[in-house]
């Protein structure tokens, strides 16, 4: 294991992180006043909620092992397997761990991308069901066509350019 790669990767992750508050304040501030409480909560919740269903599932479904170019499977369920040991795939000098944490950033500010489209349009236990059905059901199929070893638009070469693919597309 490389330990600049490490740190390069935590510290990466970490500023990918700072996003998600930065667009609750930029969200907040261009909602209502009485409606700037409820937008911020929608982008501040999905730091533990899509923490949490990257954690029990959405790290599995993303990266896990192939299953016919659309979906990774379960072996890495609740982080089974994943730990200070480089993955072989993904992050060779890095451990898997810490793989595994950046790309949860990734999962969060995508669905915190969506918060603008919805604030001041959906009550908040709508937006947490919707924001983790959308993680599971769009995000991580997604992912793992791009980014997974074995997804289909990998396969095909397809090319993603900071995130552009996965990120941006998947957010709107």
């Amino acid at each position: 294991m490389d330990t600049g790669d490490t740190a390069f990767v935590l510290m990466s992750a970490a500023l990918v992180m700072f996003m998600t508050p930065g667009l609750a304040l930029f969200y907040g501030g261009m909602v209502r006043h009485k409606n700037v409480l409820g937008t911020l909560m929608q982008s501040f919740i999905l730091l533990g909620l899509i923490t949490l269903e990257w954690v029990l599932w959405g790290y599995s479904l993303s990266f896990g092992t192939d299953h016919a170019g659309l979906i990774g499977g379960l072996e890495w369920l609740g982080l089974n397997g994943v730990g200070m040991t480089p993955s072989p795939d993904y992050g060779t000098t890095i451990p898997h761990l810490a793989f595994m944490i950046f790309q949860c950033m990734f999962a969060i500010i995508t669905v915190g991308l969506i918060t603008g489209a919805v604030a001041e349009r959906m009550k908040f236990s709508a937006f947490l069901l919707f924001a983790l059905l959308w993680s599971t059901f769009v995000y991580n199929p997604l992912a793992h066509w791009v980014w997974g070893v074995g997804g289909w638009m990998g396969r095909m070469g397809a090319l993603d350019f900071a995130g552009g693919t996965v990120v941006h597309i998947s957010s709107g």
